[in-house]
């Protein structure tokens, strides 16, 4: 059981990273996740299971770029 946990916290910072690297990139975060949201609420599209957990993921990840943003936005230089 211990290697399993330890899989889902790998395969959760993969998805982290690629949520970072997209941030970095400029890109549309929002965007990104309700494309995610929007393919698996469909119900013709053809989804793996693991892409539930990457919107899960993604979501979590999203609230803590916009929560550490926001936190930076506010800091003068010179703190």
């Amino acid at each position: 059981m211990l290697w399993l946990q330890r899989w889902n916290f790998i395969e959760r910072a993969k998805l982290e990273r690629q949520l970072w690297d997209a941030f970095e990139q400029g890109k549309d975060l929002e965007g990104l996740v309700n494309e995610l949201r929007n393919r698996l609420d469909d119900p013709s599209a053809v989804t793996e299971p693991f892409e539930q957990f990457r919107l899960e993921v993604w979501s979590q990840t999203l609230g803590r770029i916009r929560k550490i943003e926001a936190l930076m936005k506010d800091r003068s230089p010179n703190d």
